[in-house]
């Protein structure tokens, strides 16, 4: 007997509504109403009218001086929502076990804090290894952790750990981290060689939100042996995707 697969219909209305929306979020700055008209190929009548609706809910807003149009206060609203329903460590876990699967390595989440950069989850590789860390504790200015904190952390309340830390450091110890931070920023990806314990190194990652700011860092620790130190090995561009998507979620566009 034959079978016939059928598919979900989609609302076209809605659909239409939606790709108003992504629009004017991708351009990210006011759109007129020609701007968007050629975008969405739509007649203005038709225009005129999802506008219309979509105004009259807030998910859009027209400044009425400039006749310019942008995402809504609604958004916002829906958006915070969403984000407070599940935290950090909620959407991460899913995502650290497809890690530990992929690399057989130690996953670590850290967060900003005033005293650095704070774990605040471990997912432990089926073999066990000192790396020099726990739950709980804060992980120091020379860990790859740190230099990613130190490359994408914005907020001036929370490097002030930095600026201490930095203090010890002497001259050419200042250069050599002022290049790997310089670095950390162009790929998203840092390492370093027993940063924490002998035998033990590490990589990290961050995690950014729609406003490029800092929400944290994945950081893959193992012996050395097995941990790559270039973000263009296949376990770290493996890690920066999974990054980039968490970060995606929270709203991220590079």
């Amino acid at each position: 007997m034959m079978t016939t697969e059928t598919k979900t219909a989609g609302i076209q209305s809605l659909q239409m509504g939606l790709n108003i929306l992504e629009i004017l979020a991708m351009e990210k700055e006011p759109l007129k109403f020609t701007d968007i008209q050629n975008r969405a190929s739509m007649t203005k009548s038709n225009l005129y009218k999802y506008l219309s609706t979509l105004s009259q809910f807030g998910l859009i807003n027209r400044n009425p001086h400039t006749n310019m149009y942008t995402l809504g206060h609604k958004l916002v609203q829906l958006g915070n929502v969403a984000l407070g329903q599940t935290s950090l460590i909620e959407v991460v876990i899913p995502y650290f076990k497809k890690i530990t699967e992929f690399t057989n390595l130690t996953v670590l989440l850290a967060v900003p804090t005033i005293k650095g950069p704070f774990i605040s989850y471990i997912l432990s590789a089926d073999y066990g290894i000192n790396i020099g860390a726990q739950m709980g504790t804060h992980l120091p200015l020379s860990s790859s952790t740190g230099v990613v904190f130190s490359a994408f952390e914005k907020d001036v309340h929370r490097k002030e750990w930095e600026v201490e830390e930095l203090s010890k450091f002497n001259e050419n110890e200042l250069r050599q981290f002022q290049n790997e931070k310089e670095k950390t920023r162009q790929l998203h990806f840092a390492s370093k060689t027993e940063p924490l314990i002998m035998h033990v190194s590490s990589f990290s990652v961050p995690l950014l939100n729609f406003n490029h700011e800092l929400l944290g860092a994945i950081t893959i620790v193992g012996i050395t042996e097995t941990v790559p130190n270039s973000a263009d090995h296949s376990i770290g561009q493996y890690v920066l995707n999974i990054a980039k998507e968490i970060s995606e979620y929270y709203g991220f566009v590079k």
